[in-house]
């Protein structure tokens, strides 16, 4: 990592320390707009972060802007910051003015298909879209959406306010905001420009990237907290971490999270590349698993206790849960992964597997 990354990462964890607190995570989950720390992340200038210079931004390598992401992860910061960076990113690839604030991008695909497609159509001067896009991350809560839709059969960018845009609340298990927004508006022509090489499906898998980053991120924490735990909890007069059983479980989780750690690197590496680059693909099915197996174990040698209301490991863990099945399950990539490999043929296997 260069200096500027360290430094973003240092500045980052500082930030998150401060202003992350059980109460400001407690107002979130219960439906409140956490302004005060979106206005802290939004002065360090982290929503900029993958737009050129010469739009405004700050052109960060991608892999060490969306460190910030995993150490955001971390801290459960209930914000939608990797969202509004890919949204802030797409609309600069577009040629199109952020608006500033908090934004979000709307998926619609899922398993390798159009679920829930939008379109955009002509309409005095303008453009009308329809369409709904389901789970959308902090759909309702930010100030505008970016959505990837097709208009004769190109893939648009467009921005969509909110306000233009019918929404039904929603929540993943974590309590961050997933909700249904229906759209049936008629958009400027600034709001809308052909997508520079980016498709729904090319979104779908961005949007992987970032799901596999924060695991990564929130494992590393998970981790931390397990290994403290186990070194200060005692039973029968000595720590539960000296305990062979507790040691091998612990052993497996630093494996698992190294290994989406790894997996991560991966995602952040490729989360500009074209559709059909089989990193995203891998690192989304194995932070997916490592999610599944870590948890597990940290509420293993929590015992109960990390399942209580006071206890921070749960808005983690939930996290993972969720983070998991979105923009794809670790199921939806691994099946990706098996039809690439049967198509690229004994041949290709070989160099497939070494792309990665």
């Amino acid at each position: 990592m260069s200096e500027t990354g360290r430094i973003l990462v240092d500045t980052a964890t500082r930030l998150f320390q401060n202003i992350v607190t059980p109460n400001e995570l407690a107002r979130a989950e219960a439906g409140e707009w956490p302004g005060n720390l979106w206005n802290a992340v939004e002065e360090l200038g982290l929503p900029l972060a993958l737009v050129p210079e010469d739009q405004g931004g700050f052109g960060i390598d991608p892999v060490e802007a969306l460190a910030a992401v995993r150490v955001a992860a971390a801290f459960a910061l209930p914000l939608p910051l990797g969202e509004t960076m890919l949204a802030n990113r797409l609309l600069a690839g577009a040629g199109i003015d952020s608006p500033g604030g908090a934004l979000s991008v709307a998926p619609t695909t899922t398993a390798g298909r159009t679920a829930h497609p939008l379109a955009l159509v002509p309409e005095n001067g303008g453009w009308r879209l329809t369409g709904v896009a389901r789970r959308v991350p902090w759909g309702g809560k930010v100030s505008d959406v970016v959505v990837v839709a097709e208009a004769a059969g190109v893939p648009h960018v467009a921005l969509v306010p909110a306000g233009r845009f019918d929404v039904a609340p929603g929540n993943n298990l974590a309590g961050e905001p997933r909700d249904d927004l229906t759209f049936g508006c008629l958009l400027e022509p600034s709001q809308v420009a052909p997508a520079a090489g980016v498709t729904p499906e090319g979104l779908h898998a961005a949007g992987a990237a970032l799901r596999s980053i924060q695991i990564a991120g929130a494992l590393a924490r998970v981790l931390e907290m397990t290994v403290q735990y186990a070194s200060e909890r005692s039973q029968f007069g000595r720590p539960i971490g000296k305990f062979q059983a507790i040691q091998q479980s612990l052993a497996v989780l630093a494996g698992q999270t190294a290994a989406a750690s790894a997996a991560a690197d991966l995602a952040a590496e490729a989360i500009t590349a074209p559709v059909g680059d089989h990193r995203i693909a891998v690192a989304k099915a194995r932070t997916g698993e490592a999610a599944s197996v870590a948890a597990a174990i940290a509420h293993q040698v929590h015992g109960a206790i990390g399942f209580t209301h006071e206890h921070s490991l749960h808005h983690l863990t939930r996290r993972l849960w969720s983070w998991r099945d979105e923009f794809g399950n670790d199921a939806e990539w691994s099946r990706r992964l098996g039809h690439a490999a049967i198509a690229a043929g004994a041949d290709g296997l070989w160099p497939m597997i070494t792309a990665a």
